[in-house]
């Protein structure tokens, strides 16, 4: 391994920040409006109760997760003065972390151990539930997906951190 890539390396794992939950939301069925929660229960191998993937999922995208401050820039893009977090159809909104710096890394919100598992790209949903544009504006923006590895309960104000 070279200088260079020992250094990303541990840049990589360098992560002091931690996030804030702002918002929750699951929905009961494919195609529902999310639902506004204080708090959830979530599973291992399925994901959050009460939401209509919660059992159903292959693992990969039992939670999406979106920042806050990207939440910011899309309305920005729309010339909106705010996006409404259920719009976006992600089950958390967090504040005061890059969500992309948690790419192969497991990390924790409350008593939750998540684990991301990808990139949560925009679905032609961002057209309809935005308007023209949503789509492209929340390119780059729409966040991330995990798996749950330790279950327990979410809360708002929860503390997001690098394990």
């Amino acid at each position: 391994m070279t200088y260079n890539e020992t250094v990303m390396k541990r840049l990589l794992r360098v992560i002091p920040q931690k996030g804030t939950v702002e918002w929750l939301g699951i929905r009961s069925k494919k195609r529902a409006v999310l639902s506004a929660v204080e708090y959830v229960k979530v599973e291992k191998g399925t994901g959050l109760a009460g939401d209509h993937f919660n059992g159903s999922s292959s693992g990969k995208r039992q939670v999406t997760l979106i920042q806050q401050e990207h939440l910011n820039v899309i309305s920005s893009i729309l010339k909106k003065r705010i996006i409404d977090p259920k719009l976006t159809r992600r089950n958390i909104v967090v504040s005061g972390i890059n969500l992309l710096s948690l790419k192969h890394h497991k990390f924790r919100i409350g008593d939750v151990t998540l684990e991301t598992t990808g990139i949560c790209a925009p679905c032609s949903r961002m057209e309809e539930n935005l308007g023209a544009g949503g789509y492209n504006a929340m390119r780059g923006h729409g966040g991330i997906t995990a798996n749950v590895i330790e279950e327990g309960v979410i809360k708002l104000g929860d503390t997001l951190e690098l394990i």
